[in-house]
């Protein structure tokens, strides 16, 4: 198994934003949003601090075995009923096809995490699970994916959670897919909903490795929630709580990602999900002719838990509340709107876990390791902008000095003379002097932009060559692992799971470039 990884700081990349950047670092003015920090050795305190029932755990069990019927090599579930066993845990909307690379790289780390926990502490298991966000609805999010340099778009106007939505004309688009298409294939065809179809998938890819693929979409996992769902509906806690936590990182001039609402559940019905709203003592799902008391719509709570869907700002804790989690694995935006939530989490008496960072990644092959070493730039410089790139490569290349930084320096000290002497004769003159300035200066700058220009033009076919390879490497401008389908490197590399899975590390906080 031939591969090499070169690792990156993050913040090398320029991809990532402040917040989380900050937040990798450990900077002290963020310690008291999040509760301990995702270095192995703190895993042993989030270990004692998670208080998870037997009830819960059967509960859990009862609805994964329930979910899994028909599906050969099934994990062991029952694992779960043990007090010694923990998660750990990313989730994501359910992406055709496996969506963008970036979720494939989810669950690789989650699978390292609980092979890394399991060695530093043997005395306990650890189940690495893929929440399915079965209940987002947003279709044009995950409706399209990007492979073999094409656009590939499910056309279905279906309404509701995705996660219950047909598979539809999704056997038919994965004959576009070449030989690691028929995986796909056959779990559309096999099933006849989304979310079934998801877990089937997944289950074939990483099912040996442990993997737990849940879908919390379920009226007994709903029903450990109903307490919160209530007191959604009633007192508003999650509102006020999270409007303090996020105005703690505006003070500390950080942006925040979300906003919570007064009632942070959606109504979920058959093709519907909309959101819920209190209105004159009544409460209303919007867009619809749906209107409810308070007692009726408490009934509906305590009878039909499953009609309630918490929105991203209860459902972090929804997931914590229904697994025995140590740590949730997330994207650059996920991490950083985690840390507006603590104070819900610790209203509700709930374990905060450990925030990690997904691995990220870019998959090489050795053609285009071959293109940098002909043009003599580093893994570094591709992440650069393209102007960036280009200009900096110009300078290193070219015979001539192309900055006009000490001509225009040379300018600045004349027209400081003349302003000495200008000010001795009439001081109102400076101002003229100054705009003369300021026009002489712009025109150099002018001029160094022409002899760049011109110098660019002797080197057309490189710079040519730069524009190809951050175009096949950052599609549409954006990193690759957010934009391309894992598929067309499976063909590549039947081995590419096990290729990444020996790659990348779940506590090595850097960007891994991997040779294939």
């Amino acid at each position: 198994m031939e591969y090499t990884c070169q690792r990156l700081p993050l913040s090398a990349t320029g991809a990532f934003s402040d917040l989380f950047i900050d937040y990798m670092n450990q900077k002290d003015a963020l310690k008291s949003f999040y509760s301990e920090y995702p270095a192995i050795e703190n895993f042993k305190k989030l270990i004692d601090n998670k208080s998870f029932s037997k009830a819960k755990r059967a509960v859990l069990v009862s609805t994964l075995k329930k979910q899994y019927e028909g599906l050969e090599n099934q994990p062991n579930f029952d694992l779960l009923l043990s007090e010694k066993t923990f998660t750990v845990t990313t989730g994501h909307q359910l992406n055709i096809f496996s969506g963008p690379l970036y979720i494939p790289f989810k669950i690789i780390t989650i699978i390292n995490l609980a092979r890394d926990l399991k060695k530093a502490y043997p005395e306990y298991n650890f189940v690495p699970v893929y929440w399915m966000a079965t209940e987002d609805h947003d279709l044009e999010e995950i409706q399209s994916t990007k492979a073999f340099d094409q656009k590939i778009l499910w056309d279905t106007h279906q309404q509701g959670a995705v996660g219950r939505m047909k598979t539809t004309g999704l056997q038919e688009l994965a004959e576009r897919l070449g030989k690691t298409g028929e995986l796909f294939k056959k779990a559309y065809s096999e099933n006849e909903l989304l979310g079934d179809a998801v877990r089937a998938y997944m289950h074939e890819l990483f099912g040996s490795y442990g993997l737990v693929t849940l879908d919390a979409d379920d009226r007994e996992l709903k029903g450990l929630f109903k307490d919160v769902i209530k007191d959604d509906l009633i007192k508003h806690s999650a509102e006020q709580l999270v409007a303090k936590q996020s105005q703690k990182l505006a003070y500390l001039d950080y942006k925040t990602q979300i906003t919570a609402r007064e009632i942070n559940f959606f109504y979920l019905a058959e093709g519907l999900r909309e959101r819920i709203v209190s209105e004159n003592g009544k409460f209303q799902v919007l867009n619809t002719d749906l209107e409810f008391s308070e007692e009726e719509l408490l009934k509906i709570v305590d009878e039909e838990p499953e009609r309630f869907s918490p929105n991203v700002v209860l459902r972090p804790l929804y997931e914590e509340m229904i697994l025995p989690n140590l740590a949730y694995i997330g994207g650059p935006s996920e991490v950083p709107y985690w840390l507006q939530l603590k104070p819900v989490f610790d209203h509700y008496g709930e374990a905060f876990p450990a925030l990690m960072p997904r691995n990220f990644g870019m998959i090489l092959s050795d053609k285009h390791l071959d293109k940098c070493e002909k043009l003599r730039i580093s893994a570094e410089d591709l992440f650069k902008p393209l102007h960036d790139l280009q200009k900096d490569w110009v300078e290193k290349h070219c015979e001539h000095n192309l900055a006009l930084n000490g001509e225009i320096g040379e300018l600045k000290a004349l027209f400081e003379r003349i302003e000495q002497k200008t000010s001795q004769i009439d001081a109102t003159l400076n101002r003229t002097a100054e705009a003369f300035e300021t026009k002489s200066v712009d025109l150099l700058e002018r001029l160094e932009k022409k002899i760049r220009r011109a110098e660019k033009r002797k080197h057309a076919e490189a710079m040519n060559q730069l524009e190809n390879l951050k175009n096949l490497l950052f599609p549409g401008g954006g990193l690759q692992e957010r934009k391309v389908n894992i598929t067309q490197f499976l063909e590549q590399r039947p081995d590419l799971i096990e290729v990444l899975i020996a790659a990348f590390d779940p506590l090595d906080y850097r960007f891994n470039l991997v040779d294939i």
